[in-house]
């Protein structure tokens, strides 16, 4: 029979506020500290928000005008990559005392393990080990953490995510037994894991609150109403996971695909939008050479301002699979000209590569010119080596630096925030 396993899910509270803090030599836990990029204007978004901030009402990822004027507090620059520095070493530290097949990052600050076989290792219960590596952390770091421990992956979340607030050590822990004696009358139904707003609503319409109305209703109206996804509803109303860190590791996604997107600094008329997207997609092209991929199917996405539009976009699938921009790039322009609202302000783009395959399946037609090909190919790698050499703006196009564009502005962000400050 196999050990029953132990999980602990361990996140960083107020991940980038608590690192602008240790940098500072402030306490994370009392300096009143938000990360905000001013220079964006009052109604820029709080990206975190220090613990201390929170208690006085002060709600995360709220705009900057929404913080109350008689507060004082220290407003920090992004650094993007200082979190992504500290967020290594945090995972260094689990290295130091795991190995990492029993390690999953879930997100920059949060992290599953399964502590099953280091407890015995190390002689120690569960809420002790995961106590030991919370004060490793906040000794090398300086970064506060809490966590949740289960017998699953779910209820390791949840008691994350529940539990531990209410835990004066911020350390929760819950068994399917435990789940169900204090949390199945749990309100909202949104503070549990995998239950948006809109699964809430539905439920809400049947009566529904808690976690004991789930797993009160008969299994067929849940299927009937939420399809394949009502058994993990099932599941998690009972405080069951099937899924392990295993199969995490071992999982291979069905189908893969490039993208990426972009809001734009102000409302751009088609004819600046235009000259971002293509931006973009040389971009993308250049991407999926450095993962050595071709793609047969291009897509894009294009927001408009507020209320001006819905959304507009679409897919094609191409008569090739390529990474080359001479072959990529007239494709996507073709379909943004034909697709794209040419009179309404334009907010946000986005450009995917689809059915991806190694790039040695590369096809054309018969009439291709393949040393043409391989020039092409050469010109782009030699771009990716410089730009790895001496970073992204080592090197770019006259389009980049026409008015308008934004490519050497994003080369210098991480996930869309400032990367060093």
């Amino acid at each position: 029979m196999e050990k029953p396993r132990v999980y602990a899910c361990i996140d960083m509270k107020s991940f980038f506020a608590s690192v602008e803090c240790a940098e500072r030599g402030l306490n994370p836990m009392e300096a009143q500290l938000i990360v905000a990029d001013e220079s964006r204007g009052e109604g820029t978004i709080c990206l975190a928000v220090s613990p201390k901030l929170k208690q006085l009402g002060v709600r995360n990822r709220c705009r900057m005008f929404e913080v109350p004027k008689n507060l004082k507090y220290v407003v920090a620059k992004p650094r993007m990559q200082k979190y992504i520095d500290y967020a290594a070493d945090i995972y260094g530290i689990y290295l130091d005392y795991m190995h990492k097949s029993d390690i999953y990052v879930y997100s920059i600050d949060e992290s599953f393990l399964d502590i099953t076989d280091y407890l015995s290792i190390y002689k120690k219960t569960p809420k002790e080990f995961v106590r030991f590596l919370i004060e490793e952390i906040a000794r090398r770091t300086h970064i506060p953490a809490t966590a949740g421990i289960g017998t699953n992956l779910y209820l390791a979340k949840i008691a994350l995510d529940i539990t531990a607030k209410k835990s004066p050590d911020r350390i929760g822990y819950l068994d399917e037994a435990l789940f169900q004696k204090t949390l199945w009358d749990h309100t909202p139904l949104t503070d549990f894991w995998g239950i948006a707003k809109g699964i809430a609503a539905r439920l809400d319409r049947k009566g529904v609150y808690t976690m004991r109305g789930i797993a009160s209703l008969p299994e067929e109206m849940l299927y009937k109403e939420f399809g394949v996804n009502a058994e993990l509803l099932i599941d998690h109303a009972w405080g069951r996971e099937p899924c392990t860190m295993e199969d995490i590791k071992n999982y291979k996604a069905k189908s893969h695909s490039v993208s990426h997107s972009q809001v734009l600094f102000s409302d751009y008329s088609y004819e600046k939008a235009k000259l971002v997207f293509e931006e973009m997609a040389r971009t993308g092209c250049l991407e999926l050479m450095r993962r050595k991929v071709i793609s047969g199917r291009i897509s894009l996405f294009v927001g408009y301002s507020k209320d001006a539009h819905a959304p507009t976009g679409g897919s094609r699938k191409l008569p090739f699979s390529s990474n080359l921009p001479k072959k990529l790039v007239p494709a996507l322009m073709a379909l943004f000209e034909e697709t794209t609202l040419k009179n309404a302000p334009i907010r946000r783009l986005g450009v995917g590569f689809e059915l991806l395959s190694d790039e040695s399946c590369e096809g054309y037609d018969l009439f291709t010119n393949w040393e043409e090909v391989e020039k092409e190919k050469r010109v782009n790698r030699a771009a990716l080596e410089i730009q790895k050499k001496f970073g992204k703006n080592a090197l770019v196009t006259a389009a980049d630096l026409q008015e308008g564009a934004t490519l050497l502005e994003r080369n210098k962000l991480i996930g869309g925030h400032n990367a060093d400050g």
